[in-house]
């Protein structure tokens, strides 16, 4: 009879019941991440999309390095391969050169690479089209030398294959590795700590949801005759309190009414909410490092001096040029094809806009240092002819 009885006490214990799902920032990619040929590349767009900064900061280097022209030394050649390069059609809806470097700009910074396409007219007389290519779709084949490659890519079988007209076909990688081919994304470093910084902003959310929404501990204790409903009791204190809570996030308002000994606490809410300035601080500057933008073109107020922001804007002007020269072997190569298919032999030079971070009133002083140098220069030689 005992052995009965205890056994009846275990089949009536009280259920514990878990009312809300856990949770999670929506880049979980970012925690998952495991390097595996192309894969990251979806890792790269997660971070540029989760972290509005680094969205900033490509934005930003992308508006900044565009601007290109070309010299040529013929005049009639300059001005025909001018308006070419204004009105060529792009894709999208857009056109001219510029509006081509801004997408193969945003593929190289992110992917690491760059893939476009030069289409010509049927008569092989005129370029009808300059595209960008899903780096994605392309995998690099090297040749017997470090200079022979080819792009390759799927055919209508699934195999792999050397895709036609390689003379047409633009590739550009982003600081090649030695053992590497494909290039390096400007965003390669960032992975562990964005998925630190997205934890931060998603447990930022839920400490004040926490703060705003309440979450209850009911706890009820029935007497010695109600052990055998306990768990049947216990059932239905949690239909009722999730109605409940239903109803208070559809803006209606429904008392809550129990029987017997009934706790209710609510969980975390004498937990203060941590202060994430300083991580999130620490971290932000690790990006805003790598990406080269200075910290006040973002919007963040760091820099102490006017002469540090000075400092740092020089350092971005050396940052565009180099991702300048990056791009300028790809226009080239255009330039030279649409001189060669209309018939000229000239040579020709690739000019880019001034990049301007300094105020007028700084040039123009700049400007007047340097012929106050150059005159104090002339009068020191024609002093030292006299003597």
């Amino acid at each position: 009879m005992r052995f009965k009885k205890r056994k009846k006490e275990r089949e009536t214990t009280a259920a514990t019941v878990q009312l809300r799902n856990a949770e999670r920032h929506p880049f979980g990619i970012l925690d998952g991440y495991v390097p595996l040929r192309g894969g990251e590349l979806r890792l790269y767009k997660a971070i540029r999309e989760g972290v509005p900064m680094v969205d900033a900061a490509i934005y930003k280097l992308i508006r900044m390095t565009g601007g290109v022209s070309v010299k040529c030394t013929e005049a009639r050649a300059e001005r025909e391969l001018k308006s070419f390069l204004r009105n060529v059609p792009v894709g999208r809806g857009q056109r001219g050169i510029n509006a081509f470097l801004e997408c193969y700009l945003d593929s190289l910074l992110i992917c690491g690479r760059a893939v476009g396409e030069i289409v010509p007219t049927g008569s092989g007389r005129e370029i009808a089209a300059l595209l960008c290519g899903r780096v994605e779709d392309l995998e690099i084949r090297e040749g017997e030398n470090p200079l022979d490659f080819q792009l390759c890519g799927s055919d209508e079988s699934g195999r792999i294959r050397p895709l036609p007209r390689q003379e047409l076909l633009l590739f550009t990688p982003f600081n090649p590795e030695a053992d590497s081919p494909y290039g390096v994304s400007l965003l390669r470093s960032l992975p562990f700590l964005t998925d630190i910084l997205m934890k931060i902003y998603h447990t930022v959310g839920v400490n004040w949801e926490r703060c705003g929404n309440v979450r209850f501990a009911v706890t009820s204790k029935p007497g010695e005759d109600g052990r055998v409903q306990a768990e049947e009791r216990s059932q239905q204190l949690a239909e009722e309190w999730s109605a409940a809570m239903q109803d208070a996030k559809s803006g209606r308002v429904r008392d809550f009414v129990a029987v017997g000994d009934v706790e209710i606490k609510t969980i975390g809410s004498d937990e203060p909410i941590l202060d994430s300035e300083v991580p999130v601080r620490q971290i932000l500057e690790q990006v805003v490092a790598k990406t080269g933008i200075p910290p006040f073109m973002l919007g963040i107020s760091w820099n102490s001096t006017e002469r540090m922001s000075s400092q740092q804007a020089d350092m971005l002007t050396t940052e565009i040029t180099a991702i300048r020269r990056t791009l300028t072997p790809a226009v080239e190569r255009i330039c030279r094809l649409w001189l060669r298919m209309h018939g000229y032999g000239c040579g020709f030079e690739m000019v880019w806009e001034d990049i301007n971070l300094q105020d007028e009133v700084e040039d123009a002083k700049a400007a007047l240092y340097l012929e106050q140098a150059r005159k104090l220069k002339l009068e020191n030689d024609a002093a030292e002819k006299k003597e």
